[in-house]
């Protein structure tokens, strides 16, 4: 048994792990004057399930774009079998035993699930295609990790967890070794996440090693045998997960003690300014009636499927109204678009920032501005002056992490992305601010800061709506909940009724 030591940067830890087959040695990746990657190390043993954590910007995606080869390291060495391999595209890393799943998936939906598993390496006689044995090996690959369906159907048709099982059986096909899984629960049921742990058990009993990157912690604990703790591009912990606290990684992660997960403060509850009555989306029965006061966190909760979404972007008018009255400060209002609730005061931060909430090509300052172009116009101009002093002013309020106002929103980490859709709405001067998943995919640091920026709006007297489907979330940071089931609110806990026992008695 062949023994191999590592030290990880700004650790006194040193773990000896057996039979070492994959290594990373001393690798560093700068972008200009940004160190990504900085001196990080890290060996892996088959069979492993290797947590890598840390905060948006903490180095994670650019080291695994390097193990891809998207990216050429700057110094460093990456070893495999204790020989050292030089990886300079994704192929090259297929080859060697390296599959890596993505958050956005690297799927065509317009292909079938065959096609995609074998996509560049159909078998072929001749110059025929063999769609038989295609087709074939398609099927034992999804037989392998329990997943059943017509290998004939397109992809675009599966649900997203559909989708992961075929990029795990595509990576399979490449007889990967190592499989890196970058936020793979990010849209997952319970029951799919259940399903996908399984798989990842299997994997793990057929020696092959999985690198699993999530912001959820309550996962990493679940699943993982260690985890490696990135900070500013270094490695800072790898430790066994029987060995270490949530707290403790937390703390790694941030730099600093967390002694709250959810700041939630008593708030100063006001007077309604919002109120809603048989509000009723296009196509379903139920009807929806509920109330929200100034300073005021209300939490919406529900299973995957209950409403809470479609109902909201229903009162945004992004979807269609049956019926319903709106009441802002008990004026009744008519909203028939986004603009009319907008200029109503109503603020909806999408759970799909990339798609709905951001225009990812344009820049920091222009995404802040969009909301509320009136206040940077001047006879019909865009006056540059004042989009820089509201771009500048939101950045530093809530500490966007920026090279500067003009960089591409394309190019900000995950949480700092979420901030701009924030400061976008924060821009806008609404009194009603829905925030529908606003943690979403984001790191643990950048959510406190996102927890507490909610408590600073709702002490100055804005009301808040608040969606999430990590249920600790709407518990720890609501002063009152409304519980949806098939598009209606069948509960409403506040004080001592709020716990988990209730919202899951009403839930279910």
């Amino acid at each position: 048994m062949r023994l191999s030591g590592e030290q990880y940067p700004g650790s006194a830890f040193k773990i000896y792990m057996a039979s070492v087959f994959f290594e990373i040695k001393d690798i560093c990746k700068s972008f200009g004057e940004v160190k990504a990657v900085n001196h990080v190390s890290m060996t892996i043993e088959p069979g492993e399930v290797r947590a890598l954590v840390g905060e948006n910007g903490a180095g994670k995606s650019t080291l695994v774009e390097i193990l891809n080869g998207n990216y050429r390291m700057d110094s460093g060495s990456v070893l495999i079998d204790g020989k050292e391999v030089h990886i300079t595209n994704p192929k090259i890393a297929a080859d060697y035993g390296i599959s890596i799943i993505f958050q956005e998936l690297n799927l065509v939906d317009g292909l079938s699930v065959g096609e995609n598993i074998f996509a560049g390496r159909l078998s072929q006689k001749g110059k025929l295609i063999q769609w038989d044995d295609v087709y074939k090996k398609a099927e034992e690959l999804l037989s392998r990790i329990g997943f059943q369906t017509d290998v004939k159907t397109e992809v675009g048709s599966l649900s997203i967890a559909g989708k992961q099982m075929v990029e795990i059986a595509k990576a399979l096909s490449y007889d990967a070794r190592i499989i890196l899984m970058d936020e793979p629960s990010a849209t997952l049921t319970q029951q799919e996440l259940k399903k996908l742990f399984s798989i990842i058990k299997d994997l793990k009993s057929r020696d092959i090693a999985v690198i699993y990157i999530s912001h959820r912690l309550e996962e990493i604990f679940e699943i993982c045998d260690t985890v490696s703790v990135m900070r500013d591009g270094c490695m800072i912990d790898t430790k066994k997960i029987s060995e270490v606290t949530r707290d403790e990684v937390v703390e790694m992660m941030v730099g600093r003690e967390v002694s709250q997960t959810y700041p939630r403060r008593e708030h100063k509850i006001g007077n309604v300014i919002l109120e809603v009555k048989d509000l009723q989306q296009k196509n379903k029965n139920a009807k929806v009636n509920f109330n929200l006061r100034a300073g005021e966190v209300l939490g919406i909760a529900g299973l995957v499927g209950s409403g809470r979404t479609e109902t909201m972007r229903a009162l945004f008018a992004v979807d269609y109204l049956s019926g319903g009255d709106v009441y802002i400060k008990g004026k009744r209002i008519n909203i028939h678009s986004p603009k009319d609730a907008k200029k109503a005061g109503i603020a909806f931060l999408t759970e799909d920032r990339k798609k709905e909430g951001l225009a990812l090509e344009y820049t920091v300052k222009s995404n802040i501005v969009m909301a509320n172009l009136e206040k940077c116009a001047k006879f019909g101009f865009m006056m540059s002056g004042a989009e820089n002093s509201i771009a500048g002013k939101y950045i530093r309020l809530i500490k966007i992490k920026t090279p500067s106002p003009k960089q591409k929103v394309l190019h900000l980490s995950g949480g700092n992305q979420q901030k701009t859709v924030v400061a976008k709405w924060l821009n806008a001067d609404s009194d009603v601010i829905i925030m529908d998943e606003p943690t979403r995919g984001i790191d643990v640091g950048a959510k406190l800061e996102i927890y507490e920026l909610i408590n600073k709006l709702a002490d100055e007297g804005k009301g808040i709506i608040f969606i999430s489907s990590e249920l600790p979330e709407v518990l720890g940071m609501s002063d009152r909940i409304l519980v949806m089931k098939n598009d209606a609110i069948v509960g409403e806990l506040s004080g001592t009724d709020i716990s988990a026992v209730n919202v899951m008695k009403y839930a279910l």
